[in-house]
């Protein structure tokens, strides 16, 4: 069962699913902590996990004969490896993210082919952010610039046709591939309009859902899904959650993922300012709010950001599933 095969499920027996996302732990740690995270979490009956890939950096050397040879530079390695674990030991569907940043498309290519080797048949296709050593995306000379040329490779994968050419007699994957949607806009989009026709234009290119940024005002994500259906747009979306847990994200979020805090969640907050547990309290209440108004609304999955952190995730899913 892929994830588009979940959310299906989920519309036709018309319940909200929960899923999740997870960083790979720091360069050097095993299973453990990732265990740890995970098995509080298994009462909830998980549709998906996602398994994050991170870039800090590009490093750029020089080989024998003069050229450039480019080096990705992770502090958090084994996306792919992670989530064949996870998905051995507990039987939940896992979903590792492929970036086009620091990669060129061969490199993508054998990332894919690992994963269908490993029944892993579903991936999130993103950009991935800037690097710390960039002052903008800088694409691999021989990778994609953008999202949807990724899509596009997955896709023609899927067709059997590789970055060499067509194979016709070939064993075919059957990548489930989804994107990231932006419900207040991605910061580089020109124009709301623009940001909604690069999404179309993922879709059309073969992207089967859609998992949101991070968003605390759920009417943003209501006129963001209105949106897409206007603009043709017809795949499941799935919102994007991240309780507040601290006074330091009134800012820190914000200028990390572009969404603005409402003002009565920052007038609580901030009233509470001396009192962590209390922030805490406080955001955790606020994303409890807003997962059951969107399973009103019938969203198939509310997909959570722990950001490492599970225990606010725990009490909202309690409180909600």
């Amino acid at each position: 069962m892929n994830v588009l095969d979940t959310i299906h499920s989920a519309l036709a027996q018309r319940k909200t699913r929960f899923a999740f996302e997870l960083l790979p732990p720091l360069k050097g740690d095993g299973m453990g902590g990732i265990c740890a995270a995970i098995d509080p979490l298994m009462e909830f009956d998980p549709a998906y996990i996602n398994v994050t890939f991170h870039r800090e950096g590009i490093k750029q050397t020089q080989r024998a004969d003069g050229t450039a040879e480019w080096h990705v530079v992770r502090r958090r390695p084994g996306t792919v490896g992670i989530s064949a674990a996870i998905r051995s030991k507990y039987g939940v569907e896992t979903v590792p993210h492929l970036i086009c940043g620091g990669l060129s498309r061969y490199d993508i290519e054998d990332a894919l082919i690992d994963m269908d080797f490993l029944g892993l048949h579903n991936v999130l296709a993103l950009r991935g952010d800037k690097s710390q050593n960039e002052k903008r995306f800088m694409p691999h000379p021989q990778g994609h610039a953008h999202a949807v040329d990724l899509v596009r490779q997955i896709a023609a994968m899927n067709r059997g046709q590789f970055v060499d050419g067509e194979v016709e007699e070939c064993h075919h994957s059957r990548f489930s591939i989804g994107v990231a949607g932006y419900p207040e806009g991605h910061d580089e989009a020109a124009s709301p309009e623009a940001d909604i026709a690069a999404l179309k234009a993922k879709v059309d290119a073969g992207a089967e859902y859609v998992v949101t940024q991070l968003f605390y005002d759920n009417a943003r994500f209501f006129d963001f899904t209105a949106r897409c259906r206007a603009a043709g747009i017809g795949v499941p979306i799935i919102p994007g959650i991240k309780p507040l847990s601290t006074v330091r994200h009134l800012s820190l979020l914000p200028d990390t993922f572009g969404c603005s805090i409402p003002e009565p969640l920052r007038r609580e907050v901030l009233a509470h300012g001396d009192d962590p547990t209390a922030v805490r309290q406080i955001g955790t209440e606020w994303a409890i709010a807003q997962s059951r108004e969107l399973m009103r609304a019938g969203v198939p999955v509310l997909h959570y950001y722990p950001m490492g952190k599970a225990e606010n995730i725990i009490r909202i899913a309690r409180a909600i599933f």
